[in-house]
């Protein structure tokens, strides 16, 4: 889940995401749930915290 509010919209993420699941769109991170694999990677990489995986 992408905290839209905390999202600064840096592309780290996007950038990072080994199974691109992870697009910008309106300056916001949006992580698309049926590609994501669930490995954390863009959790710890995001400089905001924005991002919190559900396991």
């Amino acid at each position: 889940m992408v905290k839209q509010d905390a999202c600064i919209g840096c592309g780290s993420c996007v950038r990072n995401c080994p199974v691109g699941a992870i697009r910008l769109e309106n300056g916001k991170a949006v992580i698309d749930p049926k590609k994501c694999i669930k490995c954390g990677t863009c959790e710890s990489i995001c400089p905001m915290n924005a991002i919190e995986i559900n396991y």
